[in-house]
């Protein structure tokens, strides 16, 4: 049976990766779909692949008037939104002593800021008894070279979820997150050889390191990530709020 029958979902961030895995896995459950994204032909291919359940919105959740653009036309359908996955974001790797005004605001404007007004501006639009997924991180809980300013952001979404869990137990909203670890997704190349730069290191080396720091002994695919979402998404997790769910291979357990 498929398990988001009838129900409306947003997904920011869903032309690429783990946005566009989650967005198939919901659509594949019944799920009507919409889906945002930065880049034209990218927004254009996730829809073609998704068929007719699905509704493309070009849009950045750093723009309030992208934001607003988006709900008015989830809106416009008039069945309010029962799930939303806030999934946009973006990696830079800086170390302390390269940390600048610069960086620090283009990873707060999207990845922190984006985060609150996405679930802020979809309050009114949420049913009583939807579902809120966050995008955090592993990298929330463990410390790696050149990452500082985003983890300590992931660290703030763990946050989010708890409070929100709390602050919209009321309205019966379940705030889950879920935080995967290294993942197959189209930009982990640019990410694998920006990280090996901040860490002094070469490609091929920070590859084999990461792999061989992973007990199940390979990167994830946005599909197991997915898969994580579905769950939190879905009835199956009912009596799930305020909780993390980290996919990461067992990359936190070492």
């Amino acid at each position: 049976m498929a398990l988001l029958t009838g129900k409306t979902a947003v997904i920011t961030g869903g032309s690429t990766g783990i946005g566009l895995a989650t967005a198939q896995r919901f659509v594949d459950d019944g799920a009507t779909v919409f889906i945002t994204g930065r880049r034209p032909a990218e927004l254009d291919a996730a829809i073609e692949q998704l068929g007719s359940a699905a509704i493309g919105v070009r849009g950045d959740v750093s723009s309030a008037a992208d934001l607003d653009r988006l709900y008015a036309m989830v809106a416009e359908r008039g069945c309010g939104i029962d799930v939303l996955f806030a999934n946009a974001g973006i990696v830079e790797h800086a170390r302390l002593q390269d940390i600048t005004e610069e960086h620090l605001d283009r990873l707060l404007d999207v990845d922190l800021k984006g985060v609150v007004f996405t679930v802020q501006k979809a309050l009114p639009l949420l049913n009583d008894g939807a579902s809120v997924v966050l995008n955090a991180s592993n990298t929330a809980s463990r410390a790696a070279e050149g990452i500082g300013v985003y983890a300590a952001i992931k660290a703030a979404i763990h946050s989010f979820a708890r409070t929100w869990a709390v602050e919209l137990r009321d309205r019966g909203i379940r705030v889950n997150a879920v935080s995967p670890g290294a993942t197959d997704t189209p930009g982990r190349e640019t990410r694998v050889g920006l990280a090996a730069r901040a860490a002094g290191g070469s490609e091929t080396d920070f590859r084999a390191a990461q792999t061989a720091s992973i007990p199940l002994g390979r990167i994830g695919t946005p599909e197991e990530v997915a898969g994580a979402v579905l769950f939190l998404a879905s009835d199956l997790s009912a009596f799930v709020t305020g909780a993390e769910i980290v996919v990461d291979g067992g990359r936190n357990t070492i």
